[in-house]
């Protein structure tokens, strides 16, 4: 597949829908104008862009040179993903969308950090990425206090830092990519009331603390605060996906007369979607819901045994940061970076059945460029 055809497939996952009409400069400029009113106006200027680059051929040199051709800059490029749980499942369309805009502007990335929520392991990480010299990081802020000091050291150095998926803005980071956690969590603990009259309920997180998921559930409970007949216990699953379904199973049993188990992150989600559906608990009533697009949690929610989950858009947490990382750094910081909220949008039984009858890069499913059915 052609560049031109990956951004028309980038442009279709940001929901836009071109006019066949003649090609002229108030086209265009109307095509800018959309864009940058939808997703604020780098990620505008960025489609525009990649418009131009996918005119040429799908060779990395000619992504290089036209990308040269177009904002005058020719130095190479390297990014470093530093992330908190490499191995999730959930980052996997986060590091296709990566490795898609690489392959659009000629430049390269690499995804480290830590597989289990190590803040010290992420922090040597960002770290080495300033001794190597990295031209630009993108990273999960999950602690409020641990990110700083490297934070200021890779901008002392002149390596643009922005933040995905999770944030803290006080470490001075540029921006953020992601989805506004907190918001996201009281619309949530909204949706569990209307599903959930009364009776007791699992409260499932995989990290306690972390800042991508615990807002989130601080939501949620700010929310249920104002239902005093729901009874929700927070429980801790860990950060790996066959422990959570273990604590999650385990809490199912010993609690035979909860309403409903809900999650805020991938993980727990897909794990109380699998015992529901193992114990039969649908049949009993139970309710469930959570967070985010791993291949079972959409078989399992097509079938019905969950309510709901919430998709963030993790390909935009992978690609939007490779575009402002290269466009503040070709622009002499000039232009590029901006706040970007990656959405929340609920999916039902019903609403869920694109994803769950397809396969793609976008949703982790596929490796193919496009979009197959499945």
């Amino acid at each position: 597949m052609s560049e031109h055809d990956i951004l028309g497939d980038a442009i279709e996952r940001l929901e836009w829908d071109e006019r066949k009409v003649q090609d002229t400069p108030l086209k265009k400029w109307h095509q800018i104008t959309r864009r940058s009113a939808l997703t604020g106006g780098a990620a505008g200027i960025a489609a525009l862009a990649l418009e131009a680059c996918g005119s040429s051929s799908p060779s990395a040199s000619a992504s290089s040179s036209s990308a040269a051709s177009i904002f005058g800059f020719n130095k190479s490029q390297h990014y470093v993903f530093v992330n908190h749980v490499t191995t999730n499942i959930f980052f996997t369309p986060t590091q296709n969308a990566a490795a898609d805009a690489c392959k659009l502007l000629g430049c390269s990335y690499n995804w480290t950090g830590s597989s289990s929520s190590n803040v010290a392991e992420m922090v040597n990480a960002i770290n080495s990425a300033v001794t190597s010299k990295a031209d630009g990081i993108a990273t999960t802020l999950i602690s409020p206090t641990a990110f700083t000091k490297p934070v200021q050291s890779a901008l002392s150095a002149g390596i643009p830092v922005v933040a995905y998926n999770a944030d803290e803005p006080q470490t001075g980071r540029l921006s953020y990519i992601g989805q506004d956690l907190f918001l996201s969590g009281q619309q949530m603990g909204q949706h569990i009331a209307s599903l959930v009259p009364s009776g007791e309920i699992g409260l499932f997180i995989a990290t306690p603390g972390s800042a991508n998921i615990q807002p989130r559930i601080n939501g949620a409970l700010a929310t249920l605060k104002s239902h005093p007949s729901i009874k929700p216990k927070v429980v801790a699953t860990g950060a790996a996906v066959p422990a959570e379904l273990t604590v999650i199973n385990s809490w199912a049993t010993g609690h035979p007369t909860a309403k409903g188990m809900f999650a805020v992150d991938a993980g727990s989600t897909q794990g109380l979607a699998q015992t529901i559906q193992k114990q039969g608990l649908r049949q009993k009533g139970w309710k469930g819901g959570g967070y985010d697009l791993t291949p079972v949690t959409e078989a399992l929610l097509a079938k019905g045994y969950i309510d709901f989950t919430i998709d963030q858009q993790p390909y935009l947490q992978g690609f939007l940061p490779v575009l402002q990382l290269y466009l503040y750094n070709a622009s002499q910081r000039l232009t590029g970076i901006a706040e970007v909220d990656t959405g929340l949008k609920f999916l039902t039984k019903t609403t869920i059945l694109p994803y769950s009858t397809t396969k793609s890069r976008y949703e982790g499913t596929g490796s193919s460029a496009g979009v197959q059915k499945s």
